[in-house]
């Protein structure tokens, strides 16, 4: 497994692993503590795993918490997924930044989004599976939706989006988010 930084977002990593394939398929190491250590990460942080499943065009996102933040490891096991992160830092170098990726079952890379980025994504197979490793137990009354069409974001979504919570529908703009902070 190796690990690399993402330029437009200070802090946060791809986790690429080393898929052994044969005729069976594959296997391959998704969690390693020690690459995690690596880039100055605690991997005993985590706290909480969660799945999600979506098929073909769902949004989900832009979400983040509000307080301590959340730091997030995810992953798409399977299918494929557009997965974006906005930096709200404010004393980030890459304060406002959009980082956009594709993850998929196939490659199984693990992105790390730092406490204080928005994340969402969108399915684009008919069904595909994301995975999170959260640092903090979730709180409701911490979440945070910021509008995933806000234009001053501009985030590419390939896809119209075909289904979302009504709270991802009506979430307010970047602008009304940080005028509430």
């Amino acid at each position: 497994m190796k690990a690399t930084a993402v330029p437009q977002i200070a802090g946060a990593y791809l986790f690429v692993p080393t898929p052994h394939v044969d005729e069976r398929g594959f296997f391959c190491r998704t969690f390693d503590a020690d690459v995690i250590r690596s880039v100055g990460l605690d991997p005993d942080a985590f706290v909480q795993d969660s799945v999600s499943r979506s098929v073909r065009g769902v949004l989900r996102g832009l979400h983040l918490r509000s307080g301590a933040g959340e730091a997030k490891l995810v992953r798409c096991s399977y299918g494929r997924v557009f997965d974006v992160v906005v930096d709200l830092r404010p004393d980030s170098p890459t304060y406002r930044n959009v980082a956009s990726f594709e993850l998929s079952g196939e490659t199984q890379t693990s992105l790390y989004i730092p406490a204080g980025c928005a994340h969402g994504h969108q399915a684009l197979t008919e069904t595909a599976d994301v995975s999170y490793r959260i640092d903090r137990p979730h709180d409701p009354a911490e979440d945070v939706t910021i509008a995933f069409d806000d234009p001053e974001l501009a985030v590419p979504w390939p896809l119209p989006a075909t289904s979302m919570t009504q709270r991802d529908r009506e979430a307010p703009s970047l602008a009304e988010v940080l005028s509430k902070t």
